[in-house]
């Protein structure tokens, strides 16, 4: 996987305007719709480990979850004319592509094992089959929750918690104040713990 470039912000920025990261990937990925291939293998590098991080943590089989990656990057190679800035940054753009074939990778393995089950005629696991089910339910749950979050919020906790990245991390990805990424963390889990009815 590439390597990510940091980037140093002392200011707080004010979570209404782009930082800085984010409007050179918005960038980018706007000259890879033009067929630019030096700008894809930057996106590449910024976007490869928080893609196939977001994928391991659905995913769990290592070498699924670097397949699911690839394909998810060249979708975005493929698709670059489709990302609109104004409806979100390139990093979530990416990452909700990432979420959506993570989801159909593991219903598609779902589905072949139930289907191997049926045509040796054993017993389906009930239980392991209701908690699969159970657990796409609260994925797609905990998505909605997500999409009444502000952009900046859902990035930076899609990072966080579905990426494995720490906070300093998110910050230096994302191009802003360490104290603006815990900010924007803390309120957007205090709405996504509100959406779910959950304490915490």
């Amino acid at each position: 996987m590439g390597s990510f470039r940091s980037a140093s912000d002392p200011a707080e920025r004010s979570d209404a305007e782009p930082t800085r990261g984010e409007s050179e990937l918005d960038t980018l990925l706007t000259m890879v719709a033009r067929g630019d291939q030096g700008a894809f293998e930057t996106v590449y590098d910024r976007l490869a480990r928080p893609v196939y991080g977001l994928i391991r943590r659905v995913v769990r089989d290592p070498a699924q979850s670097e397949e699911v990656a690839q394909e998810v990057l060249l979708e975005v190679w493929r698709t670059a004319s489709r990302f609109d800035p104004a409806r979100g940054s390139a990093a979530t753009w990416a990452l909700t592509i990432a979420h959506r074939r993570a989801i159909d990778r593991v219903r598609s393995e779902t589905a072949a094992t139930e289907r191997e089950q049926r045509s040796a005629a054993s017993p389906v696991a009930v239980d392991e089959v209701a908690e699969t089910v159970e657990a796409t339910l609260e994925a797609e749950r905990v998505r909605r929750c997500l999409d009444g979050l502000t952009q900046l919020q859902r990035e930076s906790i899609t990072l966080a918690y579905y990426g494995g990245y720490s906070y300093p991390q998110v910050a230096a990805l994302l191009g802003t104040a360490l104290g603006t990424i815990k900010t924007r963390i803390r309120d957007g889990l205090t709405r996504l713990r509100d959406c779910l009815g959950v304490s915490w």
